[in-house]
């Protein structure tokens, strides 16, 4: 994914709501629209370099959106929604071969109760996935989530649902920086989350774990990730 070349630097300054940064551009402070409802506190540390994306148009309250951060060796997007983008993407292009049977990508489809990120249709049926954003790295492990999310056990008993339903369904993780070498869910900030994902895989929903390239101009899935157990996988690193 080409994330464009109209990224301008900035220094970040705070936090201030889920989904306002204050960020100092060109010398003058100005809020920063954060499209991620993490609380990604190892990521927006104060004086800490950000590339930003001017946004215009007038329906708008902040001129920018946050796209990346700065770790210093390496970059991480933090923009939420890339992830459905980066997987819609691999799909079509025929970079995810698990999913190659399908030419046809639906987005933001909706199954029971349940807004669900892709729905893709071939000649052997419907496969359902939910992708979900991952920023948070602890000893080169991703882990989800960094705080309770109600919604995503939620999309994960939904994908239960799809299939008992006959589809086949799957989650897709997508820790949108180059660093992890495995994926685990984040037990201890939300069990139920946890408990939710066991009981997907117990039921037949497939998972996938991903890290990502990103550069100031480019965003794609790079390695396929091992998912593990948490306890193993914060004992191991």
């Amino acid at each position: 994914m080409d994330i464009g070349a109209d990224l301008v630097e900035g220094i970040f300054l705070e936090r201030v709501n889920r989904f306002l940064a204050m960020v100092e551009v060109n010398g003058r402070e100005v809020g920063v629209h954060v499209a991620n409802s993490g609380r990604m506190k190892e990521l927006f540390i104060p004086g800490c370099r950000v590339l930003v994306r001017p946004v215009p148009g007038d329906h708008r309250k902040t001129k920018f959106d946050l796209a990346l951060v700065d770790m210093g060796s390496a970059l991480a997007s933090a923009d939420a929604r890339t992830p459905n983008a980066l997987v819609a993407e691999g799909v079509a292009n025929c970079h995810l071969a698990q999913f190659a049977a399908y030419p046809e990508i639906n987005r933001e489809v909706t199954f029971g109760d349940s807004r669900l990120d892709l729905m893709l249709e071939g000649p052997s049926g419907k496969c359902y996935i939910e992708v979900k954003s991952v920023t948070l790295v602890v000893n080169g492990v991703g882990l989800f989530p960094d705080s309770p999310t109600i919604r995503g056990a939620k999309h994960l008993r939904t994908l239960e649902t799809v299939l008992a339903d006959g589809h086949r369904a799957a989650v897709v993780f997508v820790i949108q920086r180059p660093d992890a070498t495995a994926f685990a869910t984040n037990d201890p900030a939300d069990p139920n989350l946890a408990k939710a994902f066991q009981s997907a895989l117990a039921a037949g929903v497939e998972a996938y774990a991903y890290n990502c390239l990103v550069t100031e101009r480019i965003l794609q899935l790079d390695q396929t990730l091992p998912i593990r157990p948490y306890a193993e996988a914060v004992a191991n690193g």
